[in-house]
């Protein structure tokens, strides 16, 4: 996560992908989609933002600042409610 609170969103992803390879408990991948999207979000890419929200709530439907996330680039972006 250090490389995320840097700016370093190409290391970032890396490490996040690299994490989803190894992690198998569904609770745990549902954080690591959910930092994905956050990380899409930062970069402006809203539609694979929400991949990764959606991604992260089949796993973990207890994420509610996923749900903020979600809501903020639909109102912001002016996309249809999910």
């Amino acid at each position: 996560m250090s490389a995320q609170s840097e700016g370093n969103y190409v290391e970032a992803l890396q490490n996040y992908y690299e994490a989803m390879r190894l992690e198998i408990d569904p609770y745990d991948r549902s954080y690591i989609l959910y930092n994905i999207g956050l990380i899409h979000t930062s970069n402006g890419e809203h539609t694979k933002a929400l991949e990764y929200y959606f991604r992260a709530l089949e796993r973990n439907p207890f994420l509610p600042q996923t749900f903020n996330n979600m809501a903020v680039i639909c109102h912001y972006v002016r996309l249809s409610p999910l």
